[in-house]
């Protein structure tokens, strides 16, 4: 199973049982992979086309999404929680720790999926 089915699974599960440090670090990290896949302005533009030879209709604004390998979903998943470490190492030097704890305890929910991906 893929990571990405498997942290979409794991978020209705997280929600259910009221874990607010994983609900937010999946919703995120899951906006972020979707992010990445969406495919820039410049190539969905039609340059020079006349009004009257437009794309009209259901689905004419539509632009094809790209498609991530496992490898990148994993690398945008490890960069998360990356990002979250450095985060914690900056608000706990500020004397946030409850913060700080927080963005470590995210990291650590998104390090286990990495952990059960790359024993797959």
């Amino acid at each position: 199973m893929s990571l990405r089915v498997r942290m979409r699974q794991a978020l209705p599960e997280a929600m259910r049982a009221r874990d607010k440090v994983a609900v937010s670090a999946l919703r995120t990290t899951l906006a972020v992979l979707d992010n990445a896949e969406a495919v820039p302005v410049e190539e969905t533009v039609t340059h020079g086309l006349a009004l009257e030879q437009s794309p009209v209709g259901v689905g004419a604004t539509e632009a094809a999404r790209r498609e991530l390998s496992e490898q990148h979903v994993a690398e945008i998943v490890r960069a998360e929680a990356t990002e979250r470490l450095h985060a914690a190492a900056q608000l706990h030097a500020h004397a946030h720790a409850d913060r700080a704890a927080r963005l470590r305890a995210e990291a650590a929910v998104l390090l286990r999926f990495l952990d059960g991906h790359d024993a797959a």
